[in-house]
Parts: C-alpha cells; sequence; structure tokens
C-alpha cells in the first residue's frame, strides 16, 4: 500500500514511477501497458474472452496501438509473431482466446521456445468468479490456465486484479526479453478486464524494468579460448544463433579471417558469407575430420553440427575426435527446461563460457590477434591453413556447380534448378530469405547478410513456414527488401489459410513452393523400413502422398485474393514465372508460386 503524505496525496513508490493513467476500465490500462512496452502489432484471432482487451486496442488506444493483425487461427497468429521478432529484433503480442485459443495456438508456442524467440501472449480466460460467468464459460475456463503450456514458455501469469496488471506485463516483457529469449503467456481474466477502474492508476515507465545488458565473459576463461586457438592446428568455428545480435557478425568474420579457420553454421540463423572461401559448410564433413579445436557460438545442440549426416537409431558418433577441445560461447546453459531435451546429446564442453557472443567475440579477437602477433611461425601457420581450406572450399563449389549443370533440364524439376532459378533474381537487389526448405539449397542460393537468413523452425512443427514467413514480410515492410519464403507443399497446407492475413495486410511476400506432392520426409522413414525388415519399398508412399486429388495451390492463394501461379512443371517456364510473381510483389502485394519437383 502507497503510504499517505503530509497532504494526504498517496506517496508514489519508486517502481510506480510513469505516467498518469487514463483508464476507465482494466483492459485499458491493459491496452496503456502495451502501447508503454512498445509493441506495434498484436495478432490475433477474435474471441469473447478478451472482448474487454478488444475494445480497448480500438476504442480506447485507437490509432496509438496496437495496430491489430487478424489471423485465421491461433497458430498463424503465433507464427507471425515469431517472424516478426526474428526478423526485428523485436516482441509481438498476440491475443489467444481461453483455453481452445491457446490448445491451438500451441504447437507454434513450442516452436517459438525451440527457437528462443520472445512473444508476448496474451489469453483471455474466466471469469475465476464463478457467479459471473455465462454457459460456455465453463467448458473456457482452466485453473490454473497457464499450465497448459507452462512446459514450454519462460514464464506465465494470471494477474487476479486491476492493481497487478503494470507488473505481470513488466515481468513477462522483461522475463521474455531477457537472453536466452523466449515466449510468455499472461492470462487476463474477463473480470479483470472488464473492471471499472475508480481509484488513480500509474502507467509505470517501462524504460525503468527493461531486461538486463548483455554479460561479458569470464576473463580466465576467454583467455583460455584464445590460446587454444591461436595454437591450434585446424580450429574450427560452428556458427549457431549468434546472428541473432548481426553486431557479432563483423567479430565472427575477423576471427574467422584472423586464424584463416573454417566455418560451418548449424542451420540457424545466417552468420557467414556462403561466397567466403572459408565457409565450409557444404564440405561439413571434411572441416570436421582434422579439427583439434571447435569454437561453438550459440549452437543450440552441439551434436548437430558435430555429429555424423546421417543419423539413425544407436549411440551417438560425433564427427570429430575424441581429443577435439570444444569452447562454447552462449547463454543457453542459464535456461532450465525439461519438458523436451531441445538440447539433444550432452557434449563435452573443454570451456564453456556463459557470455553474449557480440560482447565476447571482439575481445576474443584482440586476444587471438595479439598472441599471433606475438609468437613466432604462428602467422605462417594461419596462411598455410588457409589455402587448404580455400581449397576445399572451391572443390565443394565445383561439385555445387556440377550438381546444377546436370541437373539443370530435369523432370520433375531439380531442386538444383529451383534454387538457383531464385538465386539469379535476388542476387543485385535488396532481398530476404524468410523461410528455407530442402537440403541443398546452400549450394545454389548467395547469402552474403544476416537478412539472407532468418532461421527458425528448430520445433520441426510442420505448418511454421507460412505464418512466420508473413511475419518476417510484415517486419520487412517497407524497406523495399523483397522477401522470398521457401516452403514445402506438406508446410503450405497445413496453414495455408494464413495468406488471407498476407492479403489483408498488403504483405509483401514471394512464397516458392517446393512441391513434390509428398510429406516426403517420412518416405524416406518408411523405404528404410522396408528394407530393413523386407519388405515391397514401393509402398513407402502410401498413406504420405499428396495427390489423387493434387491440391491446386495456386487456385488456393488465389481463394484468398492472393496472386497464384502454376503449378510449374517445365523447367524452361520457371524463371519467367518467377520474373512475373515477383512484379506482383514489387507492387506490394504477396504472389505465390507452386513448383512441380523432384523429391530431393
Amino acid at each position: 500500500m502507497a503510504e499517505q503524505t503530509k497532504s494526504g496525496t498517496p506517496e508514489v513508490w519508486a517502481a510506480g514511477i510513469g505516467r498518469k493513467s487514463r483508464a476507465e476500465y482494466g483492459s485499458d490500462l491493459m491496452a496503456e501497458m502495451l502501447r508503454e512496452l512498445g509493441i506495434k502489432y498484436i495478432a490475433l484471432n477474435p474471441g469473447a474472452s478478451y472482448r474487454g482487451l478488444h475494445d480497448s486496442i480500438v476504442n480506447f488506444e485507437g490509432e496509438n496501438g496496437p495496430q491489430m493483425i487478424l489471423c485465421t487461427h491461433e497458430e498463424i497468429a503465433v507464427g507471425i509473431a515469431n517472424g516478426y521478432a526474428r526478423v526485428t529484433g523485436e516482441i509481438m503480442a498476440t491475443g489467444l482466446h481461453d483455453i481452445v485459443g491457446l490448445q491451438h495456438a500451441s504447437m507454434n508456442l513450442f516452436n517459438a521456445w525451440c527457437d528462443r524467440t520472445p512473444i508476448f501472449n496474451l489469453g483471455g480466460g474466466g471469469p475465476l468468479n464463478s457467479t459471473n460467468r455465462r454457459s460456455t464459460d465453463w467448458v473456457h475456463t482452466a485453473l490454473i490456465q497457464g499450465n497448459m503450456v507452462r512446459e514450454f514458455v519462460k514464464y506465465d501469469d494470471q494477474p487476479n486484479s486491476v492493481e497487478a496488471v503494470p507488473e505481470s506485463f513488466l515481468k513477462a516483457y522483461r522475463i521474455a526479453m531477457t537472453e536466452p529469449k523466449g515466449p510468455v503467456y499472461v492470462c487476463l481474466d474477463t473480470d479483470v478486464q472488464e473492471a471499472k477502474i475508480t481509484t488513480p492508476m500509474i502507467v509505470p515507465d517501462a524504460r525503468l524494468f527493461r531486461p538486463p545488458a548483455a554479460p561479458g565473459p569470464n576473463p580466465e576463461e576467454l583467455n583460455r579460448a584464445a590460446q587454444l586457438l591461436a595454437g591450434a592446428d585446424w580450429p574450427l568455428i560452428v556458427a549457431g544463433e549468434v546472428g541473432k545480435n548481426p553486431k557479432a557478425l563483423p567479430s565472427l568474420l575477423d576471427l574467422a579471417e584472423l586464424l584463416g579457420a573454417p566455418v560451418i553454421d548449424s542451420d540457424g540463423r545466417y552468420a557467414f558469407p556462403s561466397t567466403h572461401p572459408l565457409n565450409l559448410t557444404t564440405a561439413r564433413d571434411e572441416a570436421l575430420r582434422d579439427a583439434d579445436v571447435v569454437l561453438a557460438l550459440d549452437v543450440p545442440s552441439l551434436g548437430v553440427p558435430l555429429g555424423p549426416t546421417v543419423r539413425e537409431r544407436g549411440n551417438f558418433v560425433p564427427g570429430v575426435s575424441p581429443s577435439t577441445k570444444i569452447i562454447h560461447i552462449t547463454l543457453l546453459d542459464l535456461e532450465r527446461q525439461s519438458w523436451v531435451s531441445d538440447a539433444m546429446w550432452l557434449l563435452p564442453v573443454h570451456v564453456p563460457i556463459a557470455a553474449d557472443t557480440s560482447v565476447a567475440l571482439p575481445q576474443l579477437v584482440e586476444q587471438v590477434r595479439a598472441r599471433l602477433n606475438a609468437t613466432p611461425g604462428l602467422q605462417q601457420r594461419v596462411k598455410e591453413r588457409r589455402t587448404k581450406v580455400e581449397a576445399i572450399y572451391a572443390e565443394a563449389r565445383k561439385k555445387s556447380q556440377a550438381w546444377i549443370e546436370k541437373a539443370w533440364d530435369e523432370k520433375p524439376i531439380s531442386q538444383a534448378r529451383f534454387f538457383s532459378e531464385i538465386n539469379k533474381r535476388v542476387q543485385k537487389r535488396s532481398w530476404a530469405l524468410v523461410s528455407s526448405h530442402g537440403r541443398r539449397w546452400r549450394e545454389a542460393i548467395e547469402v552474403t547478410e544476416p537478412a539472407h537468413g532468418v532461421g527458425g523452425g528448430r520445433g520441426g512443427g510442420v505448418g511454421y513456414g507460412l505464418p512466420s514467413s508473413i511475419g518476417s514480410a510484415l517486419g520487412h515492410k517497407g524497406t523495399g527488401r523483397l522477401c522470398v519464403s521457401i516452403i514445402g507443399d506438406g508446410d503450405f497446407m497445413m496453414t495455408s489459410n494464413a495468406l488471407w492475413t498476407a492479403a489483408k495486410y498488403e504483405i509483401p511476400l514471394l512464397v516458392v513452393v517446393l512441391n513434390n506432392r509428398s510429406y516426403y520426409n517420412d518416405e524416406e522413414h518408411q523405404e528404410r523400413m522396408a528394407r530393413w525388415r523386407e519388405r515391397p519399398i514401393e509402398n513407402k508412399g502410401i498413406g504420405i502422398r499428396i495427390e489423387d486429388p493434387a491440391p491446386d495451390i495456386a487456385a488456393i492463394a488465389r481463394a484468398l485474393s492472393v496472386e497464384g501461379f502454376g503449378p510449374i512443371t517445365e523447367p524452361d517456364e520457371l524463371g519467367r514465372t518467377l520474373d512475373k510473381a515477383i512484379e506482383v510483389v514489387d507492387r506490394g502485394k504477396p504472389a505465390v508460386v507452386d513448383v512441380i519437383t523432384q523429391p530431393r
């Protein structure tokens, strides 16, 4: 309780420093808090459980924001928020209708958890006071609602009074935006939303509750890491989610150049130019083979980039020697959750450093440079190593080019042709790759800056690609970048109705569907099972193929007011069709191109 001053006015305590609220109802205060937190958008599918908040956003805050992004499904709303945050670094809110909307949203909440993406999820609920319930409220009220998603959000809360709302919002925002970042969920009781405010309220100054500054590395451990890297015969850099902070990337490039060290990525965000001769991602096995020191940077699971290319049942066998020294700079060790072990295998790490890579890498570069300059012979070793790395890179590029040339005119259209035709159309303009699909796109598409790889989708939930691409394109809207989303047909079919949102808000996005008319990943699994059990391989597509009838993807797009092209079956038609679709996107509209391709 605030104490009374001699004049009789309440004494405002430190956490209450802010501006006077104009709110008349609890939900008005909630809308004020969203604006105070700088949240520009709320993606939602409307629901009666947050009718109060909906009214306040429209009629109380109005043009002050946040702007509503209407979606046809809650899973789409969370996916859009995920893509938006990964591109902009800013948090988006979602509106999730009580327990049914939360269940719809849960798949992409899980994806956001695995992606470490901050999303401010707001759910309606209740009323917990059962005397105020309508008939439907009984089956749409849970105690406690956040229990449904607690295992894959960073924080959940359910403020039970108007007075508790500001702290709940501030805490949720701060936790979501503190590394390792992640989604949060706040349930808003309908009684709290609709409560009439009768005493003066304050909207706290959100700047006083911002996330803490990024932590730096332990000096002794950083010194040890520099010593190992400078003295290594074949140091290898593995880039994970380091690109989440683009400020870290120049230092990553400097370190690789300084050491003449190969770099591989772990299928996350963009971190290193694919055109750089030290990038051995497409020659990963060769890069791993002789590594005596590995520097991992924000790698969610070391076993993925350091493991075998093909993994099946049985003991995990790393691709590096048991004597390899591993250094890992990350804040992921500060995470505590056990519902899903998405960090996968536990690998030995000789120098674990809990630090933000954008802070640690510049310091590491300076220490390595000092050691190389101080020790005779090390510079010559770097020069010789770089020559070997560049030779491996050149050979890998040669093999990729041979693959492209061999497969250029094949039918169905090859992935080599598919990716190459996209690459031709983006290289001389500002562009962004907001979704990638397929195993070999890095061999044909040149990526050279952070916008060329947003990553995401680590949760493996099919249906993530399209809504997250729309969110990413929303984040790029107005920048002039051509946003390209490459997704599979199975992924497209899961959430194709997300296109309606792109059409409604005129979000420019080129969606290119790599359509093999199958949930093909499982075809490969069925083939393995058939071979192991000596059963008919020709049955591998039963229950998996998306055909008889084949969906008309372009027609689905057109039905949702999005220009659709295809299906494209002739290799020579692909380039011309992409040009037509890009013209549509350049006019500020979304477009879909359906391309019938080979399975892999």
